[in-house]
């Protein structure tokens, strides 16, 4: 059963929040903002619903269209690559949250939002949820929204900077993207400022950008 009530406010008026690719080293960082009601979040724990990293991506695109037509509300939001290098993970990740929220037809009396950090700008209520994403039936459908929609940006991205294998690891740092970018470089549109803890003291990453 989903929790009936967060700060006395009832699930319909309560949106999860939460971001994918924040340690990505290509692209933007995707937030989602999921507002469902008692009944929605019920039926979508039984299509199984739940953090989007334990879901394969079979799963998730199953539950996208579901979380879409059953939910009260939803929006996304993201941040480019070149916003995180000049204001820093954080400060990006909370402007795809908070573009997410405005995206919502109403503003919800309470944001439950994944992870242990509050959610800067937000005027209204907000609760930090630890693994919100596996306990919170609004959270786990931002998660699953805002991994699908990041996942499918990147895998079109692929195809304009091929032989980086974005169509495989989606811009995370697995030990092939790194051994390309050592090869070929960094392209546009990825985050120079995670590159530099990568390889200290090149400033655009391991052969200039491009």
């Amino acid at each position: 059963m989903a929790e009936d009530h967060w700060l006395g406010w009832p699930p319909g008026r309560c949106a999860g929040v939460d971001e994918v690719g924040r340690g990505c080293l290509f692209g933007p960082v995707f937030a989602a903002a999921v507002v469902l009601d008692s009944t929605a979040a019920d039926t979508l724990l039984t299509q199984g619903l739940t953090d989007s990293k334990k879901l394969s991506p079979r799963r998730r695109a199953i539950l996208v269209p579901q979380i879409e037509s059953l939910a009260l509300a939803w929006g996304l939001g993201q941040a480019s690559a070149a916003s995180i290098d000049q204001h820093g993970i954080r400060d990006a990740t909370e402007a795809a949250m908070l573009q997410a929220l405005q995206r919502l037809p109403a503003e919800p009396g309470l944001v439950l939002v994944d992870g242990v950090l509050p959610l800067r700008g937000w005027p209204g209520e907000q609760v930090c949820l630890v693994r919100g994403d596996s306990r919170q039936p609004a959270i786990a459908a931002a998660s699953v929204l805002a991994k699908q929609a990041r996942d499918g940006l990147i895998r079109q991205l692929a195809a304009s900077y091929p032989g980086y294998g974005l169509e495989r690891h989606v811009g995370y740092g697995t030990p092939q993207h790194r051994a390309v970018l050592l090869q070929l470089g960094p392209t546009p549109l990825h985050r120079t400022s995670f590159l530099r803890k990568l390889w200290p003291g090149q400033a655009a990453g391991p052969q200039g950008s491009r």
